[in-house]
């Protein structure tokens, strides 16, 4: 079908204007136009000769719905919307109108967007977080994660249910099983319920948090993300190269706001005792068991403890 505009430029021309009739026709009987018309026959003919590039453009984009090249590539005038006709009276008589509606593939996309909106990500590979998440290759690809794989399913689903717990999760193993795979999707199920979640990777925000020493602002303004958001995790915490700063002022500070108000999950190659030993020595100031017995008093009440076994699959030895 041609370009309404193009007829209607065209109008001097005898020819054309013949052609512009059986345009007219064509496109008053079409079929997505007879359907309109059966199911609003208050609606006079002549309101919708008024209306044909409406309809021109309804057509056309019903037409390129039916043959969508995908969101990318979508050729409506509007990407990802098509023109939806309805009829409704205006001054006691009715009338076309035209709005743009969105499709199934631009509502998921919007729907996708406002769920990433509500994850923060500090330091932690994107692709954790936007790749997807196949729930049978969750559960199937190691039949020793099981155990662990359902209690992350339990927590989601009683989160959802019954809302968020103070309590959150302390996920062990060694390398490669999959733990901050798990607390991603865990963290990407909940933002779908609507709860806002942050995920910190722990060897590079200390390293970062030197160089905020210098900026009061933005160490500010990240300690009250962490303390406030709705979901906090700390992936692979005991990597870290703590110093005392980063361990009572920082860490401490958040777990102290957090603790019996919010849920704190933790990633970790290691068992709580051993992360006591961890969060115990510093490079300053080397041994102090009293601080890292304050830092787990913090940390090992508020959380249930699951340990993940299975393979290593990144490919390396553990």
């Amino acid at each position: 079908m041609e370009s309404m505009g193009e007829v209607l430029r065209s109008m001097n021309n005898p020819a054309l204007r013949m052609r512009s009739r059986d345009l007219e026709h064509e496109l008053l009987n079409h079929p997505l136009v007879l359907r309109l018309r059966a199911e609003h026959p208050e609606l006079e003919e002549s309101r919708m000769r008024l209306h044909l590039s409406r309809l021109y453009q309804y057509v056309e984009e019903a037409r390129n719905c039916a043959n969508c090249p995908g969101l990318e590539r979508c050729p409506n005038d509007f990407q990802g919307h098509y023109s939806k006709l309805t009829v409704e009276s205006a001054g006691g008589s009715p009338d076309l109108y035209e709005r743009k509606t969105a499709c199934a593939l631009q509502v998921a996309k919007d729907s996708q967007e406002r769920i990433r909106k509500r994850i923060t990500s500090f330091y932690v590979d994107e692709r954790a977080l936007s790749e997807g998440y196949d729930e049978i290759e969750i559960m199937g690809k190691d039949p020793r994660r099981a155990q662990a794989v359902g209690r992350i399913l339990r927590y989601i689903e009683d989160s959802k249910e019954n809302g968020l717990s103070s309590r959150g999760l302390y996920l062990y193993g060694s390398f490669g099983t999959g733990k901050t795979f798990l607390m991603c999707y865990l963290l990407h199920e909940l933002a779908i319920a609507g709860y806002s979640g942050v995920i910190v990777y722990m060897p590079d925000f200390v390293e970062d948090l030197k160089m905020m020493m210098m900026d009061g602002q933005k160490l500010k303004e990240t300690v009250d993300t962490l303390k406030n958001c709705d979901l906090l995790i700390f992936d692979d915490i005991g990597a870290e190269n703590l110093n005392p700063w980063a361990r009572d002022h920082v860490l401490g500070a958040i777990l102290n706001y957090r603790m019996n108000r919010k849920p704190t999950f933790y990633t970790s190659n290691y068992t709580l005792e051993r992360l006591e030993q961890h969060l115990s020595f510093t490079s300053k100031d080397g041994e102090e068991g009293h601080k890292g017995q304050r830092l787990m008093n913090r940390i090992s009440p508020y959380v249930d403890v699951v340990q993940l076994v299975g393979e290593n699959q990144r490919g390396y030895p553990s």
